[in-house]
């Protein structure tokens, strides 16, 4: 492909992404995937560019834009060399008109923007959310002892932490392949760490999706005790039992929960655990380095609904907690709706549970937990909180 091909190539698949967002369809890295499927003449060369192409347009647009085009001369506009390539030339694209739509550059839509500053994030350190996140991955210390690690790497905070470049292809290599290493981001480690599980304990993980935090917790246990991995996504939760196999973890039970009829699936575990996780869901505010087209798709209405699931749940898990138990409380977002006034509203609502700030290496109180975010910390956007049941 020629520079210019590729310029319209990203176009292309920026139409589908832009028309995906509004939708609520599939997620820009699976559209790119599958463009390229149906074009065998591309080559690595001609992916990564136009894949670097279409991520560095939709980074730099703050409001949805209208076109892949004028998504695509957002970056002309501010790289000389890119709009010499819309020259109009074989496949390239068509000659710049002056006066045609360009799309504006911003962090996120305006009532995002709004949202952010409101919760203390400076529109400086927000920048940090549509950088390039690196590659972390968790050193399984149940198969630790076969473990060879990839070159490049270097120590994380987290206590099994690694970090690699992000175009490191982790999972090719030996360990990664023997379940020896898993891909997670530092910020989601440290908020297993805040679980603080133990061998022979019984450990909830409520809201487990494919189970990357529940693999987490089954090392920390080094297998022993009771470990039940929730979710009401079928298909998600199904994902967990052949890496768990994978990672030498055993003894998982999984439990497939019927949307807003939790506890009925639920009550054999009533006042029975030592501890819960509710990694609820939310707006993945702090998710955007990986994630950046996720900012076009978040609309008002659903992060209200995100907030009231995030209340229901964090109910049904008081009621699973034994007296002397904790609940640790995350999102991976940097709204202070899905964060420090969840957890305080949490409290008010049980006078017999008490905050206990996460003792963690790094992150910033914000209200009854600590935030934990890619300007200060180098992590994804995080909300943590631990709660101790009276």
């Amino acid at each position: 492909m020629t520079p210019g091909a590729r310029v319209q190539a990203a176009i292309e698949i920026l139409d589908q992404v832009i028309a995906a967002a509004r939708a609520n369809g599939a997620p820009a890295d699976r559209l790119i995937g599958d463009w390229f499927r149906t074009r065998r003449f591309a080559g690595s060369k001609d992916r990564r560019a136009v894949r670097e192409l279409a991520y560095r347009a939709i980074r730099a647009c703050g409001e949805v834009p209208e076109t892949g085009r004028a998504a695509m001369l957002r970056v002309a506009a501010e790289d000389r060399e890119v709009a010499a390539l819309f020259d109009g030339t074989g496949h390239s694209p068509a000659t710049i008109v002056a006066g045609e739509p360009v799309a504006e550059a911003g962090l996120a839509p305006q009532w995002l923007v709004e949202r952010f500053a409101a919760s203390g994030v400076a529109a400086a350190d927000a920048a940090a959310l549509l950088d390039r996140a690196p590659l972390d991955i968790r050193v399984n210390t149940i198969k630790a002892a076969s473990l060879a690690l990839p070159e490049g790497g270097e120590r994380s905070v987290a206590a099994n932490g690694w970090r690699y470049p992000p175009e490191t292809r982790i999972e090719q290599s030996a360990a990664y392949v023997q379940g020896a290493i898993e891909v997670q981001d530092t910020g989601s480690q440290l908020t297993c760490e805040v679980v603080a599980a133990r061998a022979g304990e019984t450990i909830m993980d409520l809201c487990a999706g494919a189970g990357g935090k529940t693999l987490a917790l089954a090392a920390a246990m080094d297998n022993s005790g009771a470990l039940v991995a929730c979710d009401t996504d079928r298909t998600r939760l199904s994902r967990l039992a052949p890496r768990a196999e994978r990672a030498g973890a055993t003894g998982i039970e999984t439990v497939l929960l019927d949307p807003g009829k939790e506890l009925q699936a639920l009550q054999r575990f009533a006042g029975a655990a030592d501890a819960v996780l509710v990694d609820a869901p939310c707006s993945g505010t702090g998710t955007w380095r990986r994630n950046p087209e996720a900012r076009w798709r978040l609309t008002e209405a659903q992060l209200g609904r995100y907030v009231a699931t995030q209340s229901r749940l964090l109910d049904i898990a008081a009621q699973l907690v034994k007296p002397g138990g904790r609940l640790v409380f995350v999102t991976c977002s940097l709204l202070d709706e899905e964060g420090a006034k969840q957890a305080e509203g949490f409290l008010k609502r049980h006078p017999d549970w008490s905050a206990a700030m996460p003792d963690l290496p790094v992150g910033t109180p914000r209200g009854p937990g600590l935030r934990l975010s890619p300007w200060h910390d180098g992590t994804d956007g995080f909300f943590v909180a631990r709660f101790e049941r009276l």
